[in-house]
């Protein structure tokens, strides 16, 4: 996110945020990557995601291939009221399954099954429902040093949150993680 709270630019632009991460940030990324086993996306970043990562495949001998890997093979929950099918054939979404219910009721269900953490990648708004429906265990900002004046956000109203731990890296990227107040009274 911004230093100024976005996520995206107005229309979900990204590139004000940083890529050139340096190897710390990347191992702290790979880290909380790999205590999950699932990842919940919005439909709509579901798709440009889930392209993304599959066209990494293609480039092996490229840095990003076994992040790629790891995107591709995870558990993937796309939370939708548009669609009603998953077809890896026309959309490439292997392991990937849809969630079409009450956000709370199919969040929890999945909550409750055995496994690892679950990762959110966003988008915006599927992120703004989770913390206003209190889904979210804990927040991992990555927050870029950069003001973008007006975009796409997660915060919609006031919300008390309670530090865990910060850390800046080289790259000027600073990882703050938060959890929901009342989950530490």
């Amino acid at each position: 996110m911004s230093i100024d709270g976005f996520v995206g630019g107005p229309n979900g632009e990204l590139d004000w945020m940083t890529w050139n991460m340096d190897e710390k940030l990347q191992d702290y990324i790979n880290a909380l990557t790999d205590s999950s086993s699932t990842i919940f996306l919005g439909r709509k970043m579901a798709d440009g995601f889930i392209r993304h990562w599959m066209s990494m495949l293609s480039r092996p001998k490229d840095e990003s291939y076994s992040f790629a890997k790891k995107m591709v093979d995870s558990q993937k929950i796309v939370f939708t009221r548009t669609l009603d099918k998953s077809d890896p054939m026309v959309m490439g979404w292997y392991n990937t399954t849809l969630a079409t219910g009450v956000l709370a009721d199919e969040v929890n269900s999945l909550k409750n099954q055995e496994g690892k953490d679950i990762i959110v990648y966003g988008g915006a708004n599927f992120v703004s429902n989770l913390i206003a429906e209190d889904l979210i265990d804990e927040l991992h900002l990555f927050v870029n040093p950069v003001a973008i004046g007006n975009g796409l956000k997660i915060f919609n109203e006031r919300t008390k949150l309670l530090l865990r731990e910060s850390e800046q890296y080289e790259c000027g990227i600073n990882v703050s993680v938060y959890a929901p107040a009342k989950n530490n009274s």
